[in-house]
């Protein structure tokens, strides 16, 4: 199946808006992942909402103490793969994926979504905080809420996960494929 280059195209801007900020808003976390506390093997429909615009990829995430890897797919074909072994994050893009989309902030915001608040709390930088109260986390720079999670299940990567992103007003949606454990 070939791309279609202009929806192909509006997709990965779309997904660009959710990947990129400006450096002071990047934390630059990357987190071990043994971190999680899981070895994980997950299908994800995302859902990528900005200006009035809805966009959708599909993502295989797995991750065992020594590593994370994910595959993102547009139209049935391959846009990005990460593998970090907690240590390097090496990534591979397709040609049409706009330079913004950096992996290294693809791999934060996963592990916002689904790592342990105690884990996160302990890597954040000075003027960063990370709260949780029910199925909400909260993400917060200087006391201002920067990012809301929001969980329909337990563990983490089940169900749906919104992740709202207030700073730079966009919504990602991750729906989880049912496990057959």
């Amino acid at each position: 199946m070939r791309l279609a280059a202009p929806a192909a195209l509006a997709l990965l801007l779309a997904l660009a808006g959710c990947a990129s900020a400006p450096p002071q808003a990047r934390l630059g976390l990357k987190l071990a992942p043994a971190a999680l506390g899981a070895a994980i093997s997950v299908e994800q429909h995302l859902k990528v909402e900005r200006n009035g615009r809805i966009d959708e990829l599909d993502v295989a995430l797995q991750v065992e103490p020594e590593a994370l890897d994910m595959v993102g797919l547009a139209f049935g074909q391959r846009v990005l793969t990460l593998h970090y072994d907690g240590k390097e994050l090496s990534s591979w893009r397709h040609v049409m994926l706009p330079s913004q989309v950096r992996a290294e902030d693809v791999l934060e915001d996963v592990q916002l979504a689904l790592w342990p608040a105690e884990a996160i709390a302990a890597a954040l930088p000075a003027g960063w905080r990370v709260a949780e109260q029910g199925a909400r986390r909260t993400l917060y720079l200087d006391g201002q809420p920067i990012m809301l999670i929001d969980y329909s299940g337990q563990p983490r990567w089940s169900g749906t996960v919104v992740l709202e992103n207030l700073r730079y007003h966009y919504r990602l949606t991750i729906q989880f494929a049912p496990t057959t454990d």
